[in-house]
């Protein structure tokens, strides 16, 4: 198995696009598949199309579906960062691709995304890993 780790800055976006990275790291690997995991409580990994609107549209539901406010039992860290620690429970930590001849075998408007809505971490790692097929 292969494996790459890429740091990621979240301070001033909330959805990072991986994609390219994830492109970048398959282009040698052959046929198989590439998982990418995000190894932190309070972020998680999503398919969606960006640029045409969906990844705001995706933070504002994500935000009207955990608000920040004080119904959290989790209640360390900034005001209402109790959602953040929800947020994988919706988000998936974690987005397996087949791979083809290197390529991701992505559909032509999807794109891996990171998803972060944790103001109190903006330094993220993303691990990826390709195992043959």
């Amino acid at each position: 198995m292969n494996t790459e780790v890429l740091d990621v800055d979240t301070s001033r976006r909330r959805i990072v696009d991986l994609t390219s990275a994830v492109r970048s790291f398959c282009a040698s690997q052959g046929d198989g598949l590439c998982n990418v995991f995000v190894p932190h409580a309070t972020a998680g990994l999503a398919l969606i199309e960006t640029g045409a609107g969906s990844d705001d549209d995706l933070v504002d539901t994500l935000e009207r579906l955990l608000p920040r406010d004080d119904r959290y039992r989790h209640a360390h860290g900034s005001f209402g960062h109790g959602a953040d620690h929800v947020l994988p429970g919706l988000v998936s930590p974690s987005v397996t691709v087949p791979v083809g001849d290197g390529e991701p075998l992505l559909g032509t408007w999807q794109s891996i995304v990171l998803v972060d809505l944790n103001r109190d971490n903006t330094a993220r790692s993303v691990r990826l890993s390709f195992v043959s097929g």
